[in-house]
């Protein structure tokens, strides 16, 4: 008998009707009697994880196409995307992070053969000025973050960031003392700068000057190792991309900049010197080097040609072997002109 009376199992719609209500019922937390709140938020809780399993399947069964992409529409009909950002600071940590997997996947879903979630969020980037700050509260600053890098695989979202207040405060960011904090704005701000290969090149091309500016000081010469280490191997990845190819002209064009590269030399760290040869390459392979920089590589030469000879990684690797030898062959071949070396004695790579 008790088999009769089992409850129906409720539709993605309904499903996200009833999620929506109980997530305003926590925004608006008016409630005042404890057992009432606790019974709604642990609806929530059940609510979001029904979510997931339709997204994602029980395990035993795949998930249905078509439950998904009702779901979906439903779930960005009634902008029930922001009031889950909203309230994930007050859900607890497994609610939390199933609310993280459901945004994610909602991010690939299509109804009709379209993606849903690019058309929302172009018309609610604001979300971002919710998500982004997130990285100065410890509590959510994890779980803010990697949904910030599912909104960023969308161009407009993407590009809104570059363009805002945002992107300077992304070095702060970076450099936060908690290393699982930092480490995670380091991987947002990665994203920013590798996923959308036209709008990052507009954006460097307009925000040249202020951002390797932050970019040097903050992150090249940094105390921390580790920020050092990220930070150069992302210039590499920056300036090597081929739509970027008249920036890093630009930057492997200025003296103070090689300088920096230089220092890097050396290093204790043997990766950070590895990364720090990847970016240093382009200075010495650019067929227009100013006359300050070839007065300092000339200047610089037995030394430099001493570091790189000796300077070899641990696995073996014939690219890199044949970018050394390239470049200690430039060096070893620069005829210096008529101007004197600027400040060369700032720019020795030590022995």
């Amino acid at each position: 008998m008790k088999g009769l009376f089992k409850s129906k199992p409720r539709t993605p719609i309904e499903l996200v009707q009833q999620t929506r209500e109980l997530l305003i019922f926590v925004d608006k937390n008016t409630e005042t009697r404890e057992r009432k709140r606790e019974e709604k938020m642990s609806e929530l809780s059940k609510s979001i994880l029904e979510m997931r399993t339709v997204l994602f399947g029980n395990g035993q069964t795949e998930p249905s196409p078509e439950a998904c992409a009702q779901l979906a529409q439903e779930f960005f009909r009634e902008d029930t995307f922001r009031l889950l950002i909203i309230c994930l600071p007050k859900l607890e940590l497994g609610a939390r992070q199933n609310a993280t997997h459901v945004i994610a996947n909602l991010q690939r879903q299509r109804v009709k053969g379209r993606l849903v979630a690019p058309d929302y969020l172009e018309e609610n980037l604001d979300l971002m000025d919710i998500l982004l700050p997130g990285y100065l509260d410890d509590e959510i600053a994890l779980t803010y973050g990697a949904i910030s890098r599912e909104c960023i695989r969308h161009q407009t979202v993407a590009r809104y960031v570059l363009e805002s207040e945002h992107m300077k405060k992304c070095f702060n960011h970076i450099q936060i003392p908690n290393f699982d904090i930092a480490s995670d704005a380091q991987a947002t701000f990665k994203e920013l700068l590798t996923r959308h290969k036209s709008t990052v090149a507009e954006f460097l091309s307009l925000n040249y000057e202020w951002f390797f500016e932050e970019y040097n000081t903050q992150l090249l010469q940094s105390s921390n190792y580790i920020t050092r280490r990220h930070a150069v191997k992302l210039l590499g990845d920056v300036l090597l991309e081929r739509s970027n190819s008249n920036v890093m002209i630009r930057y492997v064009s200025s003296l103070d900049n090689m300088r920096i590269l230089m220092n890097l030399f050396r290093d204790s760290n043997k990766t950070i010197q590895l990364e720090t040869f990847h970016v240093f390459k382009l200075f010495v392979a650019n067929q227009s080097k100013p006359p300050e920089i070839i007065s300092v590589l000339v200047t610089n030469r037995s030394k430099l040609l001493r570091f790189l000879g000796d300077f070899n990684i641990d696995k073996d690797d014939d690219q890199f072997q044949l970018d050394k030898v390239q470049v200690m062959k430039e060096i070893a071949t620069l005829e210096i002109g008529d101007r004197s070396c600027v400040d060369s004695e700032e720019c020795e790579v030590e022995s």
